[in-house]
């Protein structure tokens, strides 16, 4: 039987501009330049990029996007999956559709690059109940 993981350390993510990227992931999900990891993003290495509370870390690659990706899907509470549906839809400039999958809501996006990511929480009633309010 393998070992034991922990946790998932990072998720590399091919996009065509580094730059432009670390500001689309900035103002879409909050993920900024993780400091003691940036040495790594010189010499066609990674620039990582995080959230606050170091949980979650996206290791950008500036290479030309490929066309067969894995979908990133990230878990929320489902006060939170609601709060993410509007901000998403307010920074992407379209309405984000929430889909039911009947054990948990999820809500799907693409960065510009088309790598795919997905928003997702098992709070199921919860989310039930606020995604039949209008406006949510």
């Amino acid at each position: 039987m393998p070992p034991t993981l922990q946790a998932i350390d990072h998720i590399h993510v091919l996009v065509s501009d580094r730059g432009a990227a670390e500001q689309w992931y900035a103002q879409v999900l909050g993920l900024h330049r993780v400091g003691e990891l940036e040495s790594w993003a010189t010499g066609g290495g990674p620039l990582t990029i995080g959230n606050v509370a170091g949980t979650v870390h996206l290791a950008l690659f500036e290479r030309v996007p490929e066309a067969s990706r894995s979908t990133i899907a990230l878990s929320v509470s489902g006060a939170e999956f609601i709060a993410w549906k509007l901000h998403l839809s307010n920074v992407l400039g379209r309405q984000v559709e929430a889909e039911d999958h009947r054990l948990s809501w999820s809500v799907y996006f693409n960065d510009p690059d088309g790598n795919p990511y997905e928003i997702t929480s098992y709070e199921y009633s919860a989310i039930a109940s606020a995604v039949a309010q209008p406006g949510a």
